[in-house]
Order: C-alpha cells, then structure tokens, then sequence
C-alpha cells in the first residue's frame, strides 16, 4: 500500500472509531482461526521521530529507521512493500495505533513474522494519585503540545496499550524494539541526545488512549506473545545516541543492527542480548538493554528464528548502482561504528556471489553509512547488483589516529582557554567543544564531596573542583581525577600518560573482525573454579563457524546481560585453532583501572638448558590445538584485580608473528619469569602501533608495496582476527 493511500484511509478509520474497533478484533479472530499461509509473511512497522512540537529535536531517529528496514530486507528476506515506516509528523499517536492495526493485525496471520520498532522519546506520566498511577509512553510526534486550548493534556502512547497491542496479534513470532527511556538524569557531562523528555506533574493523558487501552483489556490475549527488547535495563539508565561522522543513531539500535548483519548461528535470546550489551559497553555507555517481556517458555528459545534468516552474514549491501554498474553504493552497517569512523579509501569489499565468482569493489568515499565504491577491476564481467550483500575483504586504516577529548560544557571560558593550549601539547591527542563532533572522552569536572569548606557566615558550601576524565555516557574513567583545586594544565599533564594509554586501547579494537574474519578460531573466557572451570563469555569467528560450533554456542552460558566476574577470581581463555593453518595469538587489554594489560609469554629457547634465561616468545597454536592461556601453574593464575568497573581484553590472532609486538613488549623491561604472565604494558601506544604494524606486514607480504598507501595500514581478512571480551569486575 502507497504511503498516501494509507494516510488517506486512517481519516475514515478514526472517524468510525466505536464501530471499527470492534472489526478490527474481529480481524484478530478471523485470522487466528485461518490457516497459516506456506510461506510465513515477514510484515514490519518502523516508527522514528526526530522533529517534536515544544521540545527539542533528536537526531538519530530516523536513522534508526533505515538500520532496521535494511537489515529487515536485506539481511532478513522482508519485502519492502511489507515494511512501513511512520516517520517525524507521520507518527502522531492516532496513526501510529491505526498502522498497527491496518498494517500488522489486519494482516498478520497464524505463523507469520511481525516486528515493530520505535525510536523517539519516552516519558512517564501520572494516571491518578497513588504511586502506581505513573505509567511508561511512547512520545509521539504530536505527544506534547495536543490543543492551544487545553496545553496540559498530553497524547501520549502508553507503554501498557503497545503492549496489549502486540498481544492482540494473531502470531507468536513477534518483535518489538523499544530505542527509549522514560527516566530524565539529573545532570550530564554533555549536552548528550537522551531519548527521556520530562512531563509536568499536572499533565493530563487524552481520554481516547485510556478508551482503546480499556477496550484492549476486554479483547487482547491473556498472555504476552513474542519478545519486546528494551534500549535500556533499569529506571536510572537513559536510551542514548551515538554521534559519529556524516550519521546520529540511537546507540542500542546500532549495536542490535550490526549484529544482526554479522549473525549466522542461531543464539539465544539472552545470550543475543548479552552480545549486543557488550557491544554498547565497548562504545563507552553503562546503557544495557533488556528483555522486557517475553513468553515463560521463549527465554531460552533461538532469536534468529523469530526472523528466518539467510544463511550469509555481510558487512553490508549494494543500494546503488552507477556507470554501468561499475560504480556501486554500498551500506556499510554491518561494520561496528567505531571501526566505520577510520574506514578508509582502498578499504576493499566482496560480492557475495552464489557461483563463487569473487568481485572485489574497492572504497573511494564515505558519507555516512554510506560508502562510494568501483569495480576493482576492468576486466571483470560479474557487475554488482542491487540488493547483493558485500563481505569485508581489506581493512585500511589512517595511520595518524588520534584521541578526541571533549571540553565539557560546564568548564569556565578561562578553564576551555588553558585546556585548549594544555591539550595542544599531549601528542597524538585533540581537544574539541563538547557537541560539535565525536569524543571518545570527556575533559571535565565534579566537586569533590570529600573536601567541602562551610563558610559560616554565609551558611554556604563550597566544594572544589577536582578535574578527571569521563566516557561519552558521564560515568568517571577510573584513576583519572586529582586532588581539589588542581590547576587545569597541570591536570592534563598528569593525564597524559592516561591518555596514551586510552588512545592504544582505541587503536587495538580498531582490529575487531569477529563477524568478516577468514582464520577459523574460537576462544572461551573460563573463570577457574572446582572440577571444571565455568565459560563466562565465548566468541568465534563467524565466517567459518560449522554446525557443531554453533550449536554450542546457542547454549552458551550468557544470560541477558553483561558478563560479570568477581575480583579475585582466576581466569584464563580457552583458544581453539580450527583451521588449516597454524596461527599466532596475543592479548591486550585495559583492566578495571583502565591501566593497559598484556599477556607476556615468556618462555626458555633451551628447555635442556637450565641456565638460559626466558625469551618473549611468539605463541603459536597449531591446526586443531587448543590452548589455555596464560598458561600456568597453580598459584601464578591470572587473577581478576579491583576497583569494580568495565575491563576488556583483545584476543588477536595473526597468519606471521608479532615481531614489533614483542620488541615494544621486551622495552617495558619486566623481570623475567619462567611463564606466561599477565602484566601491565609500561608503553601501550608503542606496543599497539606494533601491533597494526605487524597485521600490516601479514596481509601485505604477497602485495606489490607500490600499491599499498604509504600513509595507512593494510589489514586483509585472510590473515587475522580480532575477538573482543568486555566484562563488568564486581
């Protein structure tokens, strides 16, 4: 149905509102007692709003649209004509609830696949006088703002009626993604775009919700159907955008969308959920989502199933084709965003193609998720087509990267003056006003509730200010704040170490290829316990993951949300190589402290001679081996260290050794030991720019150097992997 033709029908629709209402349930039944159709039909209804009466604009919205219904068609076999998409003014409340009816209960049957999705802001609003009287909405486009006449009454679309709605469907294969939140934070680092807006405690709800809702409960199945996924977990969390360049997008549809292009096992639904929270929690938000309903007997059941995939995982798809196909667009949002922010030029990507043709298309620009591409070849005769997906085959990467750091807000004109000129000093390290592009942290300042001065004759407080870093998302970067009344350009001198240590970090999760990665690798994160150690997190390669891996992996011991690991727990990872081909391995990362770890594999050259001293050794695991690392005896473990916080370790496997790896590693001059042990990295800017360095050489030993860009590194997906482990210390 054309867009206008819908809109035309909703007037008469509504405007027969007490009779319809009951067609409308009648509909449900009808449907449910038909048989279902051979083919399960795949219907969608996608809602964003980023323009709002009275209250300011959000800016990932409609993005957010645009992920879903391309990972929907694309990635997921929905027709385009059986997605519609209610975007800005489109999506006022009446429309929104007649779409829903119209469109997926008037035409889901038994057995068919239904998703909605709404991306805008959410509020609470008070129904009565008790404290269970204040209930979730959605914001509509026209929620605030409904009648000049009558400015307190809000039109809001009720949590509770969406979901009374979802029950009303004739199927049980249904999902709902809600990119919102309900609760507005007290305070900010950054001006952030947070998906919660505020109601007045007056405000008053529209009678004709509270109608449907009433009329819902008296109709709508007893039992929730399907699965609704929240952006958030908890009250005091807010459903938050990410801001990159060319592109806004709500942070949780992003993560969910990405990993839906690379997903081909089965997995699930908490174990989905927990991998796409992982995923949030490495772009630097405490945000996690949740399953906010869900049938008793779904918990457990395959996510993927609710969608009936292809069995192809990609990066992205060709939107686009120019000069005789020669030229082709190409979305690219299967590739995890803070990797998309440095993807650059001769970046290369692979037709999938069902007669095992292979066309390389080579990246000249980018705009947004949106990338500019040409044949690689003249001489090739297989054209790409709109609608075929592509898979990553070559990674460049600038190699002058730098860390963005953000001035808050908050600061004094005179503290942004001398952070500006402190910050011009720090190499490899831009400062930028906070809002006005990407951050990976934030310079800024909270009092100091630990040195408060009372002046007595005023009676008021004062509380110096005590300057440190922040995530994107406001929470404290650990060990980045000194003492009350330091002065502005002495505290970024005592971050510059800091700095350097979050800028190596940055640049070794620029590996991350878990979804496009040929080596065929698998690893487990076990905490040591009893008989048999416990798997807290696992992750494998996907491309060449079989049938028995990913079996496995669906009853993998993830349970809808972020791993979590106990300080003072042992730890160790499990490394399978499943290939061919022996392969080598390192591990970096930063601990709670977010102090740079790596794994140090010392190791004798001479085992016969006892008076040899340990060497850095390249660890190799041979086809088919498996490993524990790091491997050692009892009472030399890897121990999980405090304070509680995020911590995350890169597992990076290569085709060559790390030979510059651990030449940096060998500069930190740690006393040798008889084992492999993990330590801190006393120069991780030095050891990661070895690192890319040596992923470079790997893919570029058979390439003719006149064709590599001096200026970049060159990393083929043949030749390494990269899985990334983010937990929560407690």
């Amino acid at each position: 149905m054309k867009r206008r033709t819908f809109f035309q029908r909703f007037g008469s629709i509504l405007a027969v509102m007490g009779v319809a209402e009951a067609e409308w349930f009648q509909l449900g039944t009808r449907y449910q007692q038909a048989l279902a159709q051979p083919s399960p039909r795949k219907l969608a209804l996608l809602v964003g709003i980023n323009q709002y009466r009275q209250i300011p604009a959000l800016d990932g919205c409609l993005v957010d649209v645009e992920l879903q219904k391309e990972v929907l068609i694309h990635r997921f076999g929905f027709k385009a004509s059986d997605i519609l998409t209610l975007t800005d003014e489109q999506a006022s409340r009446e429309f929104v609830e007649s779409a829903f009816w119209e469109h997926l209960i008037g035409q889901a049957k038994p057995g068919d696949v239904v998703v909605f999705h709404f991306s805008g802001y959410g509020s609470r609003v008070r129904l009565g006088d008790s404290s269970e009287a204040m209930q979730n909405a959605l914001v509509p486009a026209d929620g605030i703002g409904v009648s000049s006449q009558d400015p307190k009454t809000v039109n809001y679309l009720l949590e509770e009626t969406l979901l009374l709605m979802l029950r009303s469907l004739p199927t049980d294969r249904v999902t709902a993604v809600l990119d919102t939140s309900y609760y507005t934070p007290d305070s900010l680092v950054l001006p952030l775009r947070i998906r919660a807006c505020q109601t007045p405690q007056e405000a008053i709800l529209v009678d004709a919700e509270l109608d449907l809702q009433k009329q819902l409960r008296e109709k709508a199945a007893t039992e929730q159907v399907g699965v609704v996924l929240s952006a958030t977990s908890a009250p005091n969390q807010v459903a938050r955008e990410i801001q990159y360049s060319g592109f806004s997008a709500g942070l949780f549809t992003y993560a969910l969308t990405q990993y839906l292009w690379e997903t081909t096992p089965k997995i699930t639904i908490p174990a989905f959920i927990s991998r796409v929270g992982s995923a949030m929690q490495q772009l630097g938000s405490t945000q996690q989502p949740s399953l906010l309903l869900a049938k008793k007997n779904q918990q457990r059941v395959q996510f993927i199933e609710n969608f009936f995939p292809d069995t192809v995982s990609a990066e992205g798809v060709i939107t686009a084709t120019e000069e005789d196909a020669k030229t082709a667009l190409v979305w690219l949002a299967g590739i995890p965003p803070h990797v998309l922010e440095h993807y650059s030029a001769n970046s290369r990507l692979t037709l999938v193609n069902q007669t095992g043709a292979t066309t390389e298309l080579i990246l000249r620009s980018r705009s947004g998720l949106t990338a500019k591409t040409q044949i690689s070849s003249s001489e090739d005769k297989t054209f790409p087509q709109v609608g075929q997906l592509v898979q990553e085959s070559v990674r460049v990467l600038p190699r002058n990267i730098n860390l963005i750091v953000a001035l808050d807000g908050e600061l004094e004109r005179i503290e942004r003056v001398d952070a500006t000129s402190a910050f011009a000093t720090v190499a490899h390290v831009t400062s930028v006003v906070a809002g006005e592009q990407t951050a990976d942290y934030v310079f800024g300042k909270r009092p100091d509730s630990k040195n408060k001065d009372f002046i007595a004759s005023t009676s008021l407080i004062v509380s110096p200010s005590r300057y440190g870093l922040f995530s994107p998302s406001s929470e404290k970067i650990p060990n980045s704040f000194g003492e009350a009344g330091e002065a502005v350009k002495v505290a970024v001198q005592r971050l510059s170490p800091k700095l350097q240590t979050l800028l190596a970090a940055k640049l070794w999760r620029l590996t991350d290829n878990e979804g496009s990665s040929r080596l065929s690798v698998k690893a487990s994160l076990e905490i040591i316990s009893g008989i048999a150690p416990r798997t807290v997190m696992h992750r494998e390669t996907l491309r060449t993951a079989t049938q028995e891996s990913t079996s496995k992996k669906s009853a993998s011991n993830e349970i809808g949300h972020i791993a979590t690991i106990p300080i003072g727990s042992r730890v160790h990872y499990r490394v399978q190589n499943t290939g061919n081909s022996p392969i080598y391995c390192m591990l970096l990362g930063l601990n709670s402290a977010k102090n740079a770890i790596a794994l140090y594999p010392w190791q004798k050259v001479t085992e016969t001679d006892e008076s040899s001293e340990p060497q850095l050794t390249n660890i190799t695991i041979a086809s088919g081996e498996t490993l524990t690392l790091p491997q050692t005896t009892s009472g030399f473990e890897w121990v999980i260290q405090g304070p509680p916080s995020f911590s995350e370790t890169q597992l990076i496997f290569s085709t060559a050794p790390f030979t510059q790896t651990l030449d940096a590693l060998k500069a930190a001059k740690h006393p040798r030991a008889d084992q492999q042990r993990i330590l801190p990295i006393l120069n991780p800017l030095e050891v990661a720019y070895g690192l890319l360095q040596d992923l470079h050489n790997a893919s570029t030993a058979k390439v003719d150097s006149n064709t590599i860009p001096a200026d970049s590194y060159v990393l083929d997906v043949n030749n390494w992997a990269s899985l990334g482990f983010g937990f929560q210390v407690v």
